[in-house]
């Protein structure tokens, strides 16, 4: 799924560990992602940590979509900081799962994301470039 990422692959988040129910991937803040007070957009920061949470849930096969995330940030990224983010499974339970995903500058957390997820009714395996998947559950 994440090869096909065009979204987060032209913003140079790399892909760092993949494994069932887990994801690591990495994000330096640039130039583009600062905003009118020299902060990292926030919404980078939830792209980044958004993309790690599909890894995780998407990592069984079937094309799993966000159901709702939410997000807390807890100290501002700067222009030149790389940015990790550890998304982990908590939880799943029919078609739902949830996971968190810590975004950190170092040791320091940057934010804490819980998203929910909903695996789609007859999914296969993730679409190819240039497919759409539906969020409806």
């Amino acid at each position: 799924m994440f090869g096909a990422d065009r979204a987060s692959r032209s913003l140079g988040i790399e892909l760092l560990e993949h494994a069932e129910g887990r994801a690591v991937l990495r994000m330096e803040v640039t130039a583009r992602m600062v905003n009118g007070h020299g902060l990292a957009h926030g919404g980078y920061v939830f792209l980044l940590a958004d993309t790690a949470f599909a890894c995780a849930c998407n990592s069984r096969g079937p094309v799993t979509v966000a159901a709702g995330a939410d997000i807390d940030f807890v100290t501002p990224a700067l222009e030149g900081d790389v940015l990790t983010a550890l998304a982990e499974e908590r939880t799943r339970f029919g078609r739902s799962g949830v996971y968190d995903v810590t975004v950190r500058r170092g040791e320091e957390v940057v934010a804490e994301f819980r998203g929910r997820s909903r695996t789609l009714r007859g999914a296969g395996p993730g679409p190819g470039p240039g497919a759409r998947a539906s969020a409806a559950p």
